[in-house]
């Protein structure tokens, strides 16, 4: 093994940056360089770094995600853009960064990630345990016109206007981001720019996602606490059910199922984890990193 040293908080450097979004791009697909750009890549988003004579050799990314869970607020850490650069495969990087995080993670109340089918031997070596997920969907019966109208997210001055409702929004979920407003936006900026409305009478922004008569509502943004029938239905009558991209803080007529996600499993570390299940809860799906 060639010498190398671990580097972490370097999202300033723009050589060690565009050499992490090289290595993004060739293993998932993803560039950070706008997010950056556009002021949303903050202390929250973290990559610890494996760097070999001025490359970004391996990777695993520290993401601060605080909730309020049921009124109470919990401190947790998610691991992701978990990565090795082809030529340094095989060589256990990606343990001797894994162990470092944890050792620096040890003040938060868990730790949790997403991992795909071909690693999900590799994280209970580091004391992580699978977790079930419980999504919730419900039948849509007001038919009423929609009034649910597109937000315009063209440009900078868009995305600040979305996001101060993010950050300044009431708490709408039983498990509820805390903070970290850049990572909602690396997802209304990016990949979801065409899903976000708002609603005049009911002063509220929705992230969603049409498909045939079904609604996946994945957040909702709001002064005070919103009803989310309410915001559902004002989408209109074309969609019959709707389905949650979070936990809804009252459950009532609400059916939870499993969630199941192709080649995605939750893992978790930590007892704030241990009535997770029971508590039938689910980490939003504009949560993960």
């Amino acid at each position: 093994m060639r010498e190398y040293e671990v580097i972490s908080g370097y999202r300033r450097d723009d050589r060690l940056r565009a050499s992490f979004n090289e290595l993004a791009g060739e293993t998932f697909g993803l560039d950070f360089e706008d997010w950056y750009q556009n002021g949303y890549w903050g202390e929250d988003y973290n990559p610890h770094s494996i760097v070999i004579d001025g490359e970004v050799a391996a990777n695993v990314s520290v993401n601060r995600t605080d909730f309020i869970r049921r009124g109470e607020r919990i401190r947790l850490i998610q691991l992701g853009t978990v990565m090795t650069r082809k030529k340094y495969r095989n060589q256990g990087l990606s343990s001797r960064i894994m162990e470092m995080v944890l050792r620096d993670c040890g003040q938060a109340d868990g730790i949790y990630l997403f991992a795909n089918d071909s690693v999900l031997d590799f994280y209970p070596r580091f004391g992580f345990c699978r977790a079930e997920e419980y999504q919730y969907k419900r039948e849509l019966t007001a038919g009423k016109e929609g009034t649910m109208m597109p937000v315009p997210m063209r440009d900078k001055k868009d995305w600040d206007k979305v996001e101060r409702a993010v950050r300044c929004s009431a708490c709408n979920s039983a498990l509820n981001l805390d903070g970290n407003s850049g990572l909602i936006m690396f997802y209304l900026t990016k990949f979801m720019r065409e899903n976000v409305y708002y609603d005049e009478s009911l002063n509220v922004y929705a992230v969603a996602e049409k498909k045939g008569e079904e609604l996946l509502l994945n957040q909702v943004f709001s002064q005070e606490r919103a009803d989310i029938v309410k915001v559902a239905e004002a989408f209109g009558k074309e969609f019959k059910r709707v389905r949650l991209g979070f936990t809804p803080l009252d459950p009532d007529g609400f059916e939870a199922c499993r969630l199941w996600q192709e080649d995605t499993t939750l893992f978790v570390k930590g007892k704030v984890f241990d009535n997770m299940e029971a508590d039938r809860l689910m980490i939003p799906l504009l949560a993960y990193a």
